[in-house]
């Protein structure tokens, strides 16, 4: 089955990014009551409602990220992977925990931190691991997604090809489903019960868009979405308390859910294909900076002028600030800071091949050797769409 607009850049998902890291945005600014010192429905009647649901943001970029990662892990070996998602995450993620520090011990009025050895294993991004706290709260989703790349690698391993991301999706079903069942930690940890629905519709909906949708994937899709309403009350709960999250609907995130499904679905069938508008590139690319810094930076600063200027502006001026911010993380530390990883990962690489390889051959006939079955299929894989298009 040939892969169809493979030339394509996606710019459909880069806007989508950008909803939903303003949804999240919102949801912190306007929802929360602890930045503005007392509950906010007094404060943004109206605004305050639909903000409440602004935590699916996360559940958005879950879903994207499954389309994603599977389309920049098709043809890529493990090293090739590790390369593209360490020079990608870790140069904003660096700049946002040193202004995150910066403006916290400069202004400690709303956020605190642990430590400096809190903030030193923050920079592993392994603190979810070991039990270490965040920095900035919104960093628990980075955890996530790195036991989401670590399955894509298990994956690549055997290859990620059609077949292999079915096994995926029909295998992490089962173990999420089963989790809390089972009730074994190891288990519970990498199958992610409440988020898996949502990587796993990502990765069919890639196939789809691959190669061509089937029944199948239909109905891995509607499993998926069907999954995903039973964690509902509990992230309910999660973001806003129990007694909050009793309190409200539930009929309000299960639309959300599925227009984010039918959204990513649109895409995948190419219905979007025809938006090629590129400030939707630029978007796109404030999104990962703008999640790093937006909360424990931006909830000081409401908190620092909240009675001197008039709330729905101060949320206004200060998602503008941070959206300035992250375009200068983007610009000045992501891009340099990431271009430079990428060449030095990618030459350690080749140095250790350039080691590794006269080793192996060094018993053997001088005479050029033909290519490997393995060579032969790597080289005849079908190359990924462009890889410029990043996951959060």
């Amino acid at each position: 089955m040939a892969e169809r607009r493979s030339g394509n850049r996606l710019a459909a998902l880069d806007g989508l990014r950008l909803l939903a890291a303003l949804m999240v945005v919102i949801y912190h600014y306007v929802a929360l009551a602890r930045p503005w010192g007392h509950t906010t429905d007094t404060i943004f009647p109206t605004a305050h409602m639909a903000a409440q649901y602004g935590w699916l943001g996360v559940e958005f970029f879950f879903l994207i990220s499954g389309f994603v990662i599977c389309m920049s892990a098709w043809g890529c070996t493990v090293g090739e992977f590790a390369v593209s998602r360490l020079s990608r995450l870790f140069p904003a993620y660096w700049a946002g925990i040193l202004l995150t520090v910066v403006v916290v011990k400069t202004w400690p009025e709303f956020a605190s931190l642990h430590g400096w050895d809190t903030v030193i294993t923050n920079l592993t991004m392994l603190q979810g691991g070991n039990d270490t706290p965040d920095v900035d709260p919104v960093y628990w989703t980075l955890f996530v997604e790195l036991k989401f790349y670590l399955i894509m690698a298990v994956v690549m391993l055997f290859g990620v090809t059609y077949r292999n991301c079915l096994i995926l999706c029909g295998v992490w079903t089962a173990a999420a489903a089963l989790a809390p069942v089972l009730e074994t930690p190891l288990v519970t940890e990498f199958a992610m019960p409440q988020y898996a629905p949502f990587f796993i519709a990502g990765i069919a909906f890639y196939l789809m868009r691959r190669h061509r949708p089937n029944a199948i994937l239909w109905a891995i899709v509607i499993l998926q979405l069907l999954l995903a309403q039973r964690y509902i009350d509990y992230r309910l709960a999660t973001n806003l308390g129990k007694a909050a999250g009793d309190a409200l609907p539930t009929w309000p995130a299960r639309l959300i859910i599925i227009a984010a499904f039918a959204l990513i679905g649109a895409i995948a069938l190419g219905a979007f294909d025809r938006i090629q508008w590129k400030w939707l590139t630029t978007a796109g690319a404030l999104t990962y900076p703008l999640y790093l810094i937006h909360l424990n930076i931006g909830m000081t600063l409401i908190h620092h002028y909240r009675d001197q200027i008039p709330a729905p502006v101060l949320v206004a001026e200060v998602t503008a600030l941070m959206l300035a911010t992250a375009w200068l993380i983007h610009r000045l530390i992501e891009r340099p800071l990431g271009k430079w990883l990428r060449t030095t990962m990618r030459r350690g690489i080749d140095d250790v091949r350039q080691h590794v390889t006269p080793r192996r051959g060094h018993a053997r006939s001088a005479a050029p050797q033909s290519p490997t079955a393995s060579d032969t299929a790597h080289n005849d894989r079908p190359q990924p769409h462009a890889r410029t298009f990043e996951s959060v």
